[in-house]
């Protein structure tokens, strides 16, 4: 039996949770589920949106899985999700994006995995107010965070037969810091066969969207990396289909890319596609690949039979959707 801490979130994040958790039984996967709660739902309880109780889980059980917490815009709490990253030192955010079988697109054979740096670069949240007039905030690049997730985009690189990584910077304008990371990812590259190519982001954007095709393993800042990570969810369907992995050396996060969605929730519109996504990396994580695989195909199967939720084009409920995957099981 496997320990996993179960984080529920808010807005739709119990539905999904719920929903990925009845697949996972219904694939016989023997789970001891640590369910907790965080996020805007918990403050008016507990005065905070991530009690100790949740770090105390994820450290105790190593591994969890993690559905949507909303984040408020501009004011209120900082986000869980970055408290998350720091805490346990989740140094490394794994997003592979890849086409799904009917799931409509203006691009075929995307098959890309996104890379992303996730304990410093401006999330690290160093801000002060200079004046009325004036905030700065400090974007802090160093070269042992640089290397060691250069080394694991060339490590995942090297186990998943990927033929290039790109690593993508602004180090024509931010010289130091981004000059930093560039001259990190060329060290790590030295010790593999994997060929390094160098890109701006934002010409990364530009052929991301001219011809997606042509990129395997993008390496990226934090904050590049959070907003083309999106973009590239856009390429194959948009985040209700874009799962995510953060991972460190100790303790690993899955969770779905999307937000909470607050207007949906209870209202059986919610898509749990990409929570499902993210348990199966999860799976393939703890060992657990067969059932890995047999959901995935149980989904795929779903999907290409036209059974899909509102956000995809279709017009099943999240739990109908789900019942049909469980029934294709």
């Amino acid at each position: 039996m496997h320990n996993i801490t179960l984080i529920k979130g808010d807005g739709i994040g119990p539905e999904i949770s719920d929903a990925v958790l009845k697949i996972i039984k219904s694939a016989g996967v023997d789970i001891n589920w640590d369910i907790q709660t965080a996020g805007a739902d918990v403050i008016e309880a507990e005065g905070v949106p991530l009690p100790d109780r949740v770090l105390e889980s994820v450290k105790k059980n190593k591994v969890a899985l993690k559905s949507p917490v909303t984040t408020p815009i501009g004011k209120g709490f900082r986000s869980v999700n970055v408290q998350l990253r720091k805490e346990l030192d989740l140094y490394a955010n794994l997003r592979p994006c890849y086409n799904l079988p009917n799931v409509k697109t203006r691009y075929e054979d995307v098959d890309i995995v996104v890379v992303r740096e996730n304990t410093e670069d401006l999330y690290a949240g160093i801000e002060r107010q200079v004046d009325e007039n004036t905030a700065e905030s400090i974007k802090r690049i160093t070269r042992s965070a640089s290397e060691r997730i250069a080394k694991f985009a060339f490590d995942y690189a090297v186990k998943n037969n990927r033929k290039v990584v790109h690593v993508v910077t602004k180090a024509n304008i931010c010289k130091l810091s981004d000059g930093l990371f560039l001259e990190s990812a060329r060290k790590v590259a030295k010790d593999y066969d994997i060929p390094l190519k160098e890109i701006l982001v934002d010409n990364c954007c530009m052929q991301l969207v001219q011809n997606p095709n042509q990129f395997d393993v993008l390496l990226l800042p934090n904050l590049y990396g959070d907003i083309v990570s999106d973009l590239c969810a856009g390429l194959i369907g948009g985040l209700g289909v874009a799962q995510g992995a953060n991972i460190g050396k100790d303790y690993a996060v899955f969770e779905p890319v999307h937000g909470s969605a607050p207007d949906i929730a209870g209202q059986n519109k919610a898509n749990p596609t990409a929570m499902l996504m993210s348990a199966l990396e999860m799976l393939n994580y703890i060992g657990e690949k067969e059932a890995s695989v047999r959901i995935k195909e149980a989904l795929f199967k779903t999907l290409s039979e036209d059974i899909k939720t509102a956000d995809l084009g279709g017009s099943y409920g999240c739990k109908e959707f789900t019942n049909s995957i469980i029934n294709r099981l």
